[in-house]
Parts: C-alpha cells; sequence; structure tokens
C-alpha cells in the first residue's frame, strides 16, 4: 500500500503520482488558519521541505519526494487539527511542527497512519493551548503530569520551564491545586540581596522576570497580577523555601544549576501532599562563585534510583528557538566549551 495513501476526517489523499500528491481539505476554516495570510505558512512550508505546494480552493498539491511529501502532510493535518484551538500560527509553530513530523516520520518503527492520528499532547490554559513540540517535550509533558518530582536538565529554549509553567496554570485554573510556587536562586553570587536598591520584591524581581514573562503569556498579565495578589501564585527566591510544608501546589525551582546540593535538598525536603515539584536547570550556565558547587546534576545523581522521581534530559535537537540556536549549542558542545 502506498503510504501516502491516507484520509481522516481532516484531509483526504486524492492522488499521488510520480512525485506528486494531491490532498483535498475538508474544512474551509481550518484551512484559512493554516495557509496564513497570503498563503505564508505554505510558502515557508515549502522552503524548509525543499518540496512545491500549490492552493487552489481546497486542493493541494505536493511535488517532491515521496518521504519529504509524506512529512509535508503530517505538518498539514498536525496543523488542521492544532487550527480548533489556535487562531494564528506563527514561523516558529511552522518550523516547530514540521521538525515533529520529521522526527516522526525518519522513526521507521511509527507507520503514517499511526503518525497522522497521534494528536499533540497538550496543555490547555486561558490564552492558549501549549503543544509538545517535540518527542523529548511530549514525553515531559506527560510526565509532569502523573509525577510529584521531576527534574529537568538541558539547553536554554527546550520549555524545561514554560512546560511546567503551563502545566501549573491548567492545574491551578482546574482546582487540582490551590497555589503555584515559582522560585529560583536569586542572585548568581548565592542570595545576597542587599547590595541592591529598593525594597526586597525590587532587589528579586529583576531575577524572575523569566518566570513573569511565561505567566503573562499564558494568563494574561493583569490576571497574573490578581493572582499574586490574592497568593495563588507566589514567586519567590530559594531561600524563602526554608521551613515550609508546601500542599496542594505545583512548585517549580528554576535555574537550579545556581543552587547548591544542599538548597536542593532543602527544596525537595518541603514536599507535602498533592504536590508536583519540578527541579530544572542547564548545567553549562552554572554562576555560583569558584568556592560553591552546583547541586543540580549531584543530586539527580542521587536520586536518579527512586522510581518515583524522574529524569529528563533534553539536548540541542529539542531547543525551540531561533534554528541557530541549536547549532550554536552543537558547536561549542563539539569544542567542549559551555554555553
Amino acid at each position: 500500500m502506498n503510504k501516502l495513501a491516507v484520509s481522516n476526517d481532516l484531509l483526504q489523499v486524492l492522488d499521488s503520482k510520480n512525485d506528486v500528491v494531491s490532498i483535498h481539505i475538508k474544512n474551509n476554516h481550518s484551512l484559512a488558519k493554516i495557509s496564513g495570510t497570503h498563503d505564508e505558512n505554505f510558502s515557508l512550508l515549502e522552503k524548509i521541505s525543499k518540496t512545491q505546494i500549490n492552493l487552489r480552493g481546497n486542493l493541494i498539491t505536493i511535488k517532491g519526494k515521496q518521504k519529504d511529501s509524506e512529512i509535508v502532510i503530517n505538518v498539514i493535518n498536525t496543523l488542521l487539527k492544532k487550527s480548533f484551538d489556535k487562531n494564528d500560527f506563527e514561523d516558529d509553530d511552522i518550523i516547530s511542527v514540521y521538525n515533529f513530523e520529521t522526527n516522526n516520520v525518519n522513526n521507521e518503527n511509527l507507520a503514517l497512519e499511526d503518525q497522522i492520528s497521534n494528536d499533540d499532547f497538550g496543555i490547555k490554559t486561558p490564552r492558549k493551548t501549549v503543544y509538545a513540540r517535540t518527542e523529548k517535550q511530549k514525553k515531559y509533558l506527560e510526565i509532569l503530569k502523573k509525577n510529584n518530582i521531576i527534574y529537568a536538565i538541558g539547553p536554554a529554549g527546550t520549555g524545561k520551564t514554560f512546560l511546567p509553567v503551563a502545566v501549573a496554570v491548567n492545574k491551578l485554573v482546574s482546582g487540582e491545586v490551590k497555589k503555584i510556587i515559582l522560585s529560583r536562586p536569586a542572585v548568581e553570587a548565592g542570595e545576597s540581596l542587599g547590595f541592591l536598591p529598593g525594597d526586597l520584591k525590587d532587589k528579586i524581581d529583576p531575577y524572575l522576570i523569566p518566570l513573569y514573562d511565561s505567566l503573562s503569556e499564558l494568563i494574561g498579565h493583569d490576571k497574573m497580577n490578581k493572582k499574586i495578589e490574592d497568593g495563588s501564585i507566589e514567586i519567590a527566591p530559594l531561600a524563602f523555601m526554608r521551613g515550609r510544608t508546601l500542599k496542594d501546589s505545583f512548585v517549580i525551582l528554576d535555574e537550579a544549576q545556581n543552587a547548591t546540593e544542599t538548597q536542593i535538598k532543602m527544596f525537595l525536603t518541603r514536599l507535602g501532599k498533592n504536590t508536583t515539584m519540578v527541579v530544572n536547570g542547564d548545567p553549562t550556565q552554572i554562576d555560583l562563585p569558584n568556592s560553591k558547587v552546583s547541586g543540580l546534576m549531584n543530586s539527580a545523581n542521587v536520586l536518579s534510583n527512586i522510581e518515583e522521581i524522574k529524569i529528563v534530559k533534553f539536548d540541542a535537537t529539542d531547543v525551540q528557538r531561533h534554528p541557530l540556536v541549536s547549532k550554536i549549542i552543537e558547536a561549542y558542545k563539539k569544542n567542549s566549551l559551555d554555553v
């Protein structure tokens, strides 16, 4: 059977001859969303897939090698599925879905029929639905949903922080938890805040901006501030975790490479009933002074044999920022330099 001869509720493959495949899109509204203004999304997909894509009405023709056409069909199908929760698609969305589907097609153990019916794992938040963009991210989201303590280790741009924030928001909105707590070591030189101007909030806020940004994107700036005011969202430096028992909460320790092993132990032992804890960091981005040793990898190794504690390790292939970021990370890695 021709692997391209696949149909479902969203699209139908009409014909596949030589190097040209014709598919029919069944939903006009979804097609308008995924094609973009002046079909700019299909133009980008053409460029990265090395195919020729023509759209006429609801009919799309794809000219290229069978494997490339197969990937394009999967990308279009995935975008159609996402169109029910998403109004606009940006370049990053197209590229990420393309990379995700390329990995699927390259996995010979997955039949095309299985891939095309395998909906991406998504997390709904008030402002957007967040989808896994790589297989590792999909595994990460599944683990975040089911386990109490999770380590996420890897380079910047892999979703180590953003994905658990999305899960935390989802659980807070649904009532599964009563509170989100986001924490990180406050400054690069331990937690010495005294030299900074202003009150305590003024001193720590600059170091917590990435967490504020993630929350604002998922629930909106005004709603974020309201939830911070009513205490259902707490953003605090790691030192503020000492002596507490955290119940009915989703707790994230960000930038954990800048915490000592003693600090991470202190953080993890705050675990209370109905609480999820995430420890994430990039071991190549350690800013601690030379006299202090990062506890991220040591603590992960110590706890690796505990079945209930899950450790997810990302690499450059999971980076979802500009495509050059992955190449930069790989280049430094080959030259044994941290980045």
